[in-house]
């Protein structure tokens, strides 16, 4: 098996571009609108999360080698023997996003962070190369 490895650098164009729409319309909100000042702060509330991604330059990804798979977002990182798993299922959500989670041999399913893991038509490629069932469940409610 080739190893696969996946990086993304959270601190993008398209993400300080996004902060600084919305920075600009709670501004307006305020400035235009008279908005209350603290029904503002409680939707900028909501950002911080992005811009902390943005000054920290967090990275996030994924490597699958012959023995194991790690994955890593920010300070958070697991990793998983490959021997433990039974499958990965690919969950299409009512949104069209995909949440890809392992199935272990014991039962449990561990869910990868989204922003870890590469488009999910590759991922689903590179985990069926490497040996692996991947089964597919779309819209479902639970």
């Amino acid at each position: 098996m080739t190893p696969f490895t996946f990086t993304r650098q959270n601190r993008t164009p398209r993400t300080v571009l996004i902060l600084i729409c919305v920075y600009a319309a709670l501004a307006a909100l305020l400035i235009f609108f008279d908005a209350a000042w603290w029904l503002v702060g409680l939707l900028g509330l909501s950002t911080l999360p992005a811009l902390w991604d943005v000054v920290q330059a967090t990275r996030a990804g994924m490597t699958l080698d012959h023995d194991r798979i790690q994955w890593f977002s920010g300070s958070r990182e697991a990793e998983i023997v490959l021997s433990d798993i039974d499958y990965f299922r690919f969950d299409t959500r009512w949104d069209f996003s995909v949440r890809i989670s392992l199935v272990l041999k014991s039962g449990k399913r561990i869910r990868l962070p989204d922003e870890a893991t590469p488009p999910h038509n590759e991922l689903e490629t590179v985990f069926q190369n490497a040996g692996f069932r991947v089964e597919r469940h779309h819209f479902r409610v639970f």
